[in-house]
């Protein structure tokens, strides 16, 4: 038999959502394919991302409920809480996702699974523990690592990112947490519900800068009111020193130098790309921001393509999983998929909960869009009177001609209901369509129907 002129098929970097979902599609279609993985097993989301995050969220949620049941004529008598028996659910939840038999479930598969940190050597061949591996395709999704901002001070004193975050013992009693984007807003709900005293700071003028100011004021005023945290928009951290076992924060809004002392740091300023890799050996152009693709997921060499956190726009799993299959199977076949991000949901998982999908309408203003635009209060609809909930809306974004382009939410439920105005941007039905549906009453996607039929009639 001739020899192979290449060890495997395929190899893909990293076990996350952007590689596995591609190992398992191509080795389903009869190939030979190698994974390399130089952590644990299924990459950020299970071990210290979304799945750990989430399961202790819902916990705090709980609770917070708990302690507002007497409205409705519920007494719970004392409430409290033991922080490690919460931290034993969240470990059963990240030990039902598989992670810990990951190794054997893919090799179970017929995927190669080689433990280590791959670098490219040439374009069809990588290292890994001093072993040289070659492959025709390679699939590169190696994800990101925090960016940790150079304060002086800041690593001698000591602090936590989200990975050291879920695996607390106890919350601390007072956090300072630089960062206020969806991460940094989830740990300071976490933590504020559990009683600590929260302080989010951020350089940027309003907390999740991202979505829509409607979005961040009413998201800073539960914050504030409701929480109890010190909220520091406009504020960049110089300095940071020991004081005993505690940590004193400097910081700057305007001309005025104060500072705060803490007991822990949370580090929340965004990731870079996991780019280190030799990248240059195999052609393959990339920025520290990641690696660039095309449309097809195909980076600047034709034979390698990159998925997940290591190209974006997006960090989330969906969209690894998404840009996953896209790459599979532009790798497999003739008849190329091409990446289409007009629809991606975006969910924050806070109480109640945002969600958004589209352009938000700093985003329209930026390209100089012409819209139109509608908000319905969640007070408004059955639902909310009936769970006793006055915080909240829908907010829809079309174009000149009613065609859906942008909607967020702030609801209990606003990760479920962002999903009918995802398909309906997705496939560019107009506001009317979407007033027009039948809605359940009493349910919260009432707010959708009311906020698409307001929109479709201005």
């Amino acid at each position: 038999m001739a020899k192979q002129k290449y060890d495997f098929d395929l190899i893909v970097l990293g076990s996350g959502g952007g590689g596995s979902v591609a190992a398992l599609i191509a080795v389903g279609a009869g190939k030979r394919v190698a994974m390399v993985e130089p952590g644990e097993m299924g990459g950020e989301c299970p071990n210290y991302g979304c799945v750990p995050t989430k399961s202790l969220l819902h916990a705090a949620g709980i609770y917070d409920e708990a302690k507002q049941a007497q409205q409705f004529g519920i007494r719970s008598g004392t409430l409290t809480y033991n922080y490690p028996s919460i931290k034993a659910w969240k470990d059963l939840a990240v030990e039902r996702t598989g992670t810990t038999e990951g190794k054997r479930l893919y090799e179970s598969e017929g995927i190669k699974l080689i433990e280590g940190a791959a670098r490219f050597i040439s374009p069809h061949e990588v290292t890994v523990n001093r072993r040289h591996i070659s492959a025709e395709h390679f699939l590169i999704a190696t994800g990101t690592h925090n960016f940790i901002p150079p304060i002086e001070g800041l690593e001698e004193a000591g602090y936590i990112t989200f990975k050291e975050a879920v695996n607390v013992t106890r919350p601390p009693k007072s956090v300072f947490i630089i960062g206020s984007g969806s991460v940094g807003c989830e740990f300071a709900e976490l933590f504020a519900i559990f009683g600590s005293k929260v302080h989010l700071s951020d350089i940027t003028p309003r907390i999740l800068a991202k979505e829509d100011e409607a979005v961040s004021e009413l998201v800073r005023e539960i914050f504030e009111e409701e929480r109890g945290m010190n909220v520091l928009t406009n504020t960049k951290v110089l300095r940071v020193a020991r004081e005993g076992l505690a940590k004193r924060v400097y910081y700057q809004q305007g001309p005025t130098e104060k500072s705060i002392k803490v007991d822990e740091i949370l580090v929340a300023t965004g990731k870079l790309a996991n780019v280190d890799i030799g990248l240059e050996n195999a052609g393959v152009e990339y920025t520290p921001r990641g690696i660039n693709v095309n449309e097809h997921m195909q980076t600047t060499a034709r034979h390698i393509f990159a998925a997940g956190d290591v190209v974006g726009p997006y960090n989330y799993t969906h969209t690894a999983i998404y840009q996953s299959r896209i790459a599979a199977n532009n790798i497999l076949h003739k008849q190329k998929i091409a990446a289409d991000y007009r629809a991606v949901p975006r969910v924050i998982f806070l109480h109640p909960e945002v969600a958004s999908v589209g352009l938000t309408e700093d985003e329209c203003i930026k390209r100089d869009l012409r819209v139109k635009k509608a908000i319905a209060p969640i007070a408004i609809i059955g639902r909310a009177n009936t769970s006793n909930v006055d915080k909240g809306f829908v907010k829809v974004i079309t174009n000149e001609k009613g065609i859906l382009i942008g909607a967020s939410i702030v609801s209990p439920r606003a990760g479920e209901m962002i999903h009918e105005l995802t398909l309906a941007i997705q496939m560019g039905l107009n506001a009317q369509a979407v007033a027009n549906t039948i809605h359940a009453f009493p349910t919260w996607s009432e707010a959708v129907r009311i906020a698409c039929s307001k929109v479709a009639k201005s």
